[in-house]
């Protein structure tokens, strides 16, 4: 393929000059730290865009990384199919090399699996221009070191992605959500009480807005599971709130909106089972997400030592995901590694598939 061909040969000329690039595929998650202020010319992945190959009955799509996510999911609809990790999209033309590379999954991660989790294959560009391709299109062809799945996540650091194989599910027979007014150590326990239950749990949300603090209940499968269900845990029962769990896997809920120009949006990833997690005085409570898995907090950078504390106590830890206006440099360097062990195997695998380090590096 000759677009294909005509990136190999750009990287290798990076490669050879010493010359950075930055991966661009639809730019929808370059308000992140990670995606902010990269050096080097574009590498323009969209122009690598198709849908090579869609197995209804074998539950299996393959498609080039610059493919819009939009054009994926409407050829699994056709065939009631779907990405149960709901994808978000932060705007129109994200693309499937982006959501790989950037491993974001939704509100039913906790409960389905992540990105990583439903990748059987990959092609990639290394950082010398090499056309490598790892994994198959079944999952017993994973084996030994799944390098597919290492790159998801990676950001783009560790190779140019472009062309990937997903594992797909069938869309749900019957989908509910339920409705508690609760506090959030309440509605922590009850989720935590749950989840040892043989109840079809899909994704839950709990917010503090406009003076109530509420959670939301979203139920998934058969549906004699889900009927019966409904009747356990209790709470309203909504009409359709589809759009509402749409909103709230790419931020558009109102608690979003309420974020101050000098707050970050900090993303917590801490046990399920965590308590209430002690934040710094004058903190609003925080959106809670993945059964208790996902704290979202707005506060300052200032707080962020206060933050990760609170997080590492619980076994967790904070990262910015939005950083304050004008304070990108700033927030990227919340995601130093400070342990030295995975430090170093971060380093290794950057000098093993990029050992110019011309992929999507950092301004100096």
């Amino acid at each position: 393929m000759k677009t294909l061909q005509t990136l190999a040969e750009q990287v290798r000329a990076a490669h050879a000059a010493r010359q950075p690039l930055t991966i661009r595929g639809g730019a929808t998650k370059a308000f992140h730290p990670l995606a902010a202020g990269l050096a080097g010319d574009p590498l323009d992945l969209r122009p690598l865009s198709g849908i090579l190959s869609h197995e209804p009955t074998e539950l299996v799509i393959t498609a080039l990384a610059g493919t819009p996510l939009a054009e994926i999911e409407a050829a699994l609809a056709e065939h009631g199919q779907y990405l149960p990790f709901e994808p978000p999209r932060f705007g129109a033309g994200g693309t499937l090399g982006g959501m790989v590379a950037t491993g974001l999954s939704g509100p039913a991660r906790a409960s389905v699996g992540a990105v990583r989790d439903y990748v059987l294959g990959m092609e990639i560009i290394n950082g010398q221009g090499e056309l490598l391709r790892f994994g198959g299109q079944v999952m017993k062809n994973v084996a030994g070191y799944d390098v597919s799945r290492l790159m998801v996540g990676s950001w783009g650091q560790l190779g140019v992605i472009t062309e990937v194989s997903l594992k797909v599910l069938p869309l749900p027979v019957l989908e509910t959500t339920l409705r508690f007014e609760c506090s959030q150590a309440d509605a922590l326990q009850r989720l935590n009480q749950w989840g040892g239950q043989p109840l079809p749990l899909n994704a839950s949300c709990w917010v503090h807005a406009d003076g109530q603090e509420l959670l939301y209940l979203r139920l998934r499968g058969a549906r004699a599971a889900v009927q019966a269900a409904c009747q356990r845990p209790g709470g309203q029962r909504l009409a359709d709130v589809t759009g509402d769990w749409d909103a709230c896997r790419d931020q558009r809920l109102p608690w979003f909106a309420t974020r101050s120009a000098d707050h970050a949006l900090w993303r917590l990833s801490v046990p399920q089972t965590a308590p209430v997690l002690a934040l710094p005085a004058g903190i609003a409570a925080p959106l809670v997400e993945w059964h208790g898995g996902l704290r979202w907090v707005q506060a300052p950078l200032t707080a962020g030592d206060a933050l990760r504390a609170a997080a590492r106590q619980a076994g967790g830890d904070a990262t910015v995901f939005i950083a304050p206006n004008a304070d990108a440099a700033s927030a990227r360097s919340q995601f130093d590694i400070e342990n030295p062990a995975l430090q170093a195997i971060h380093q290794r695998l950057k000098a093993a598939f990029d050992p110019a380090g011309i992929l999507n590096t950092r301004r100096a």
